[in-house]
């Protein structure tokens, strides 16, 4: 008789084995939903060692627009690769607030500056009101001018009358050590408060649009956001920016006065 061969019986062994696993996977594969197997498809993919296969495979996950397909991009919030965070971040958008805040949260204390921004942007899109306090401190706080404008966008997204103070005080500039805030941030203030509709803001808003010296974008922004809280005591104030040289403010201020027409019918 002659000696069994030890290696080519574990050979043999290992081959049935991997064949045996091979079988159960397309067996799993078949029983997928044709959603889960997408899901499942680009979830490989975020293991390559290629940017722009992890970055594309996050952005189809994100175009699914489904909770599960945001799961499977969760883990990619902890990518070496910022670019790759911030794919991620937009990724998760289906996952309801409860699972989402804690982790965007940890994203705005972020030492890159575009992460902390587009952390504070999504953040906004949850539209939940339990993120307003972070976003005020991030709104007094940061020390980049993009991120504090995104604050106060994201601010504006939720429509929380209790951010309005504060951005209210954006701009008087009683918010900022140094003399005067950041234009851009002044002017995500204004639209923010417009989207929230706070008529308490309607006088620094009418002084905003009043004020010649201000850029015309802001003016614009003050004349669209008076527009959008519809307070009928903005209408003088409109009806001079009507006759303004520029074109678009004057077709701003004109919008706004339908809207105010509209708001009393």
């Amino acid at each position: 008789m002659k000696p069994i061969n030890f290696l080519m019986v574990l050979t043999c062994g290992l081959l049935v084995a991997s064949l045996g696993l091979a079988a159960a996977g397309a067996r799993a594969q078949d029983q997928m939903t044709p959603l889960q197997r997408k899901i499942e498809q680009q979830r490989q993919r975020l293991n390559s060692s290629d940017i722009e296969q992890r970055r594309d495979a996050l952005m189809k996950l994100g175009a699914l627009n489904h909770p599960d397909a945001a799961r499977a991009a969760v883990s990619s919030l902890q990518d070496a690769e910022p670019l790759i965070r911030v794919t991620a971040l937009h990724a998760i958008a289906a996952l309801p607030a409860t699972e989402s805040l804690p982790l965007l949260l940890p994203l705005t204390r972020e030492k890159l500056e575009f992460v902390r921004r587009e952390a504070v942007d999504a953040l906004g899109n949850t539209r939940s009101r339990s993120v307003v306090a972070p976003l005020l401190d991030l709104l007094s706080t940061d020390k980049e001018s993009s991120v504090r404008a995104a604050a106060a966008l994201a601010l504006g997204k939720i429509q929380d009358e209790s951010a309005a103070p504060a951005l209210t005080q954006v701009l008087s500039g009683n918010t900022n050590k140094k003399k005067g805030e950041d234009e851009f941030v002044i002017r995500a203030a204004v639209i923010a408060l417009g989207q929230i509709r706070s008529r308490s803001a309607v006088s620094i808003l009418i002084a905003a649009l009043n004020t010649e010296t201000n850029s015309a974008d802001l003016r614009r922004s003050a004349a669209t956001s008076l527009g959008l809280i519809g307070d009928e005591s903005a209408k003088p104030a409109l009806q001079t920016a009507l006759a303004s040289d520029d074109p678009y403010l004057s077709a701003a201020a004109r919008e706004a006065l339908r809207q105010l027409r509209r708001s009393q019918n």
